[in-house]
């Protein structure tokens, strides 16, 4: 029989006291939503009787794609209940908040889906497939250890709020904003558990904590680049705006950097020392390539403006 990880695991067994304190925080801040409540179901057609037509779906292109990707993302769950209950174990707070996250993780590819199927927003068909491909791809967080999964799911907790967020924004559908808004909610206060989980981490063991917030900084993906065709529709969605590589140094990176006073920790090894060196250079590269970006951007609008007032 495998051990409970609090057994093989110091750094789980230090930090299970703050993991009970954040999870009674987060029963406390968590409001009680009803998936059925943000769904238009009086705008659903039988497709039976009426097949999905192209022209039925009132979402752009683009929209359409960054949905997709976000419904496919959260359609993993299986995969990502599996890798967090492995790391954290089913033991004690870890896993108590183990099966509180998949529980409320689960209403999102619930409402997002229901959202598309009864709005007609993008093909059922394509959309069915996709998901059978995805979850049979799974999802797999190969050799991370607690403290990096930590690290990875605070930065991927706040990029999936921002992204959920923008998608909905970008709809221009009241209905459909106010669901990612909401789901964004559900995020956010994951993020925060995670969040303060490595803040305390980097009490106990700042050295092991920089590497590994190193590591999983430098070597960020989203969950769902097992998506088919991930990479195209990743930059669709960033030439739109939803997320992309200004959004992720701005408005992720940086804030939980900041939260956990990253580069004025002291006390470190040579190690965690080079890490942070390493973390140092990666931003301000990150930075220079959104700005690179953001100027070709700003080029080609100005091009096209100037041929449409030709």
């Amino acid at each position: 029989m495998t051990k409970p990880r609090l057994d093989t695991d110091p750094l789980l067994r230090e930090l299970e006291p703050v993991a009970a304190a954040n999870l009674e925080r987060h029963y406390g801040l968590a409001k009680e939503w009803m998936p059925h409540e943000y769904v238009p179901w009086s705008r659903g057609r039988d497709f039976d009787t009426e097949p999905y037509q192209p022209t039925d779906s009132g979402l752009s292109d683009i929209a359409q794609t960054a949905f997709e990707v976000n419904l496919l993302t959260e359609d993993n769950l299986p995969s990502y209940h599996y890798e967090i209950a492995t790391r954290f174990g089913r033991d004690s707070a870890w896993g108590e908040w183990v099966h509180r996250w998949t529980a409320e993780e689960g209403r999102h590819a619930m409402v997002m889906r229901d959202y598309l199927l009864v709005t007609r927003g993008v093909d059922p068909d394509g959309l069915e497939r996709a998901r059978m491909q995805q979850m049979q791809t799974g999802y797999n967080a190969d050799e991370k250890t607690p403290a990096s999964t930590m690290a990875y799911v605070s930065f991927q907790e706040l990029a999936t709020r921002i992204s959920h967020r923008n998608t909905g924004a970008f709809t221009q559908d009241p209905v459909a904003e106010k669901l990612m808004t909401r789901i964004a909610a559900d995020e956010n206060l994951h993020m925060i558990f995670y969040r303060d989980l490595v803040a305390a981490a980097l009490e106990l063991d700042p050295s092991t904590m920089v590497c590994a917030i190193a590591d999983e900084l430098m070597g960020f993906q989203m969950p769902g680049t097992g998506i088919a065709d991930f990479n195209r529709k990743a930059k669709i969605i960033a030439k739109a705006g939803i997320y992309d590589l200004r959004i992720h140094h701005d408005e992720v990176l940086w804030p939980i950097l900041r939260k956990w006073n990253y580069f004025e920790l002291e006390g470190l090894d040579a190690d965690a020392e080079a890490a942070r060196t390493k973390v140092s250079e990666f931003l301000g590269l990150l930075d220079t390539m959104a700005k690179s970006y953001e100027d070709r951007k700003a080029a080609r609008a100005a091009r096209e403006t100037e041929l449409v007032q030709a």
